[in-house]
C-alpha cells in the first residue's frame, strides 16, 4: 500500500516512528513533512497528504499533531477525503469497515507511541465493508459539492 504521511513540529517524532513500522510492514511511503520540532503549520502538510491521495499518488494518509483536531478540520475540506481522528483500535477498524476512511488523524498528545502503532496497524490493514455502508458514503459524498 502506497501511505502518505504528514505532520506538524509536535507530531514530528511519532510520524518518523510510524514511517519505521509502515516500511518494516512493506508499505511504500511518501513523506510529506514537516522534517524538524521547527514549529510549523498543519494544514500544509494535511494539503499535501490530501492531494497526493486525491491525485491517486497515494492509497491512504496518516496525520499527526498535538490533538488530532486540526489536521482532522484540515483534511476533509478536501474532496473525497474521509478523514477520522482516531484514539483507539476500535475506532480505527470502524473508520476504514463503516465510513471507508482514507486518512487517519492522530494526536500526540493523547497517544502514547504504541498505542499509535496499534491504531496505525489496525487502519492500514481494515478493509471497508461496502453494502449499506456504501450508501452512506455516497450520500457523505454529495454534500461536498455544496
Amino acid at each position: 500500500m502506497r501511505v502518505a504521511l504528514g505532520s506538524d513540529h509536535r507530531g514530528f517524532k511519532l510520524k518518523n516512528q510510524l514511517i519505521d513500522y509502515l516500511k518494516q510492514a512493506g508499505h511504500e511511503i511518501t513523506d510529506f513533512g514537516c522534517y524538524s520540532e521547527e514549529s510549523s503549520d498543519y494544514p500544509d502538510f494535511a494539503a499535501h497528504v490530501c492531494r497526493s491521495i486525491t491525485k491517486k499518488q497515494c492509497d491512504m494518509g496518516i496525520l499527526v499533531c498535538g490533538s488530532g483536531v486540526g489536521m482532522s478540520i484540515a483534511a476533509n475540506k478536501f474532496k473525497g477525503i474521509r478523514a477520522a481522528l482516531c484514539c483507539n483500535t476500535e475506532m480505527a477498524s470502524r473508520a476504514r469497515r463503516h465510513n471507508n476512511a482514507n486518512v487517519l488523524c492522530l494526536g500526540t498528545d493523547f497517544l502514547d507511541d504504541k498505542t499509535a502503532i496499534e491504531i496505525t496497524g489496525n487502519f492500514i490493514s481494515t478493509q471497508f465493508e461496502g453494502g449499506r455502508h456504501q450508501r452512506r458514503i455516497d450520500k457523505i459524498g454529495e454534500t461536498e459539492s455544496f
